[in-house]
């Protein structure tokens, strides 16, 4: 009974211990989380965009006169040299030729030494009133004549040497050959002249497209000043790869349509890259970037601090009173691994970047430090 007694009289005092430890009454336990301080400055910009290559010019190398495709000269898909000789035509038949004219200009030459020899005799004695008027009119006429006789036959040499030139056939152009579309021994005429093209692999074209609201967006950043392009608008241009990596050499932009196309909508832009090496193909599909713009005061937070809501984007800043506080931000585009945000942050707010997850409104935070 006394133990009784004894275990009896502890109950309430075990009673008002308990009350004491009610969850509610004890002070929140802060939240370790890491942070930065984000502050304003100006941030380059890029733009990127699929693009197609092409050959800044390629010929079309077709036969000049008509004959017998006497060889290929050069290897078909090879790299050829300005002046390089690709085919051979028989040259024999305009070689003939040739050799008729010239026969043609010194028999017309050898007329003109006598017109003219019969003109130094007509002169002296129609002065003298031997000879009349008219013999005298003959002569220089016929020496007039046989001159143009001459310079007709030297035309007509020049043509026949011209056509026996075009026998050789050489590239216009330094590029990369295709193939032959004839074979030796075949009759070339201007139904079938075209033998074979040649591409131009530096400068290379590549030709990309901007569509209408990409444009107009750009625009308006340009006009609220959250965007400031290069001067002159003289974009740089950088050409990726098919496997991601950045091409060597740059280029700039040298044409833009004068219109939008009535396909796609879209507006074409090209620019022309030096490709010495001849890396890039014409036709290949590549990714371009456009640099050289910048966008003033702006705010980079990295990508995991950035979250999304029912209502939009947001980060946890840290208040004045060290205490977590979801802010909406607007966010752009990815620069990086960091997200650009709009609107939403001032220069100098902390930003929480690490351990988010067990914030809630108001939950008192401690910066790592170091963080």
């Amino acid at each position: 009974m006394r133990y009784l007694l004894f275990i009896l009289a502890l109950l309430p005092v075990a009673g008002c211990g308990r009350q004491a430890a009610k969850p509610g009454e004890a002070a929140a336990k802060p939240v370790e989380v890491a942070a930065l301080t984000v502050s304003a400055r100006d941030v380059p910009m890029s733009f990127e965009f699929v693009a197609q290559t092409q050959s800044s010019r390629q010929v079309n190398i077709q036969a000049r006169v008509s004959g017998f495709l006497e060889r290929r000269v050069y290897t078909e898909g090879s790299m050829v040299k300005e002046g390089q000789v690709l085919f051979l035509m028989d040259a024999k038949p305009f070689q003939v030729q040739v050799d008729a004219q010239a026969a043609s200009l010194a028999r017309q030459q050898a007329g003109l030494e006598v017109a003219r020899a019969d003109l130094e005799r007509t002169k002296p004695l129609a002065a003298q009133n031997a000879l009349s008027q008219k013999d005298l009119d003959d002569a220089n006429g016929q020496f007039l004549a046989s001159a143009a006789a001459v310079e007709e036959a030297k035309a007509r040499l020049e043509t026949a040497k011209l056509n026996l030139s075009y026998c050789t056939i050489v590239s216009p152009v330094t590029g990369i050959t295709g193939a032959a579309q004839l074979q030796d021994g075949t009759y070339v005429s201007p139904l079938n002249s075209l033998l074979t093209t040649v591409a131009v692999l530096s400068p290379i074209w590549v030709n990309f497209s901007v569509s209408e609201n990409e444009i107009h967006t750009l625009r308006e950043q340009v006009a609220k000043g959250r965007l400031r392009p290069p001067p002159d608008g003289s974009y740089v241009v950088e050409v990726l790869l098919v496997d991601g990596s950045l091409f060597p050499h740059q280029g700039r932009i040298t044409f833009a349509a004068p219109s939008f196309s009535a396909q796609t909508g879209t507006f074409l832009l090209r620019a022309s890259v030096d490709n010495p090496d001849g890396i890039l193909r014409p036709n290949a599909y590549v990714r371009v970037r456009l640099t050289g713009a910048v966008r003033p005061d702006a705010i980079l937070v990295p990508q995991r601090a950035v979250q999304q809501g029912s209502e939009g984007h947001f980060v946890w800043v840290v208040d004045k009173e060290g205490k977590a506080k979801p802010r909406p931000v607007e966010v752009g585009k990815w620069q990086g691994s960091d997200w650009l945000v709009s609107e939403g942050l001032q220069s100098g707010e902390q930003v929480i970047v690490d351990g988010a997850l067990a914030l809630h409104a108001g939950a008192p935070v401690v910066v790592k430090p170091g963080a």
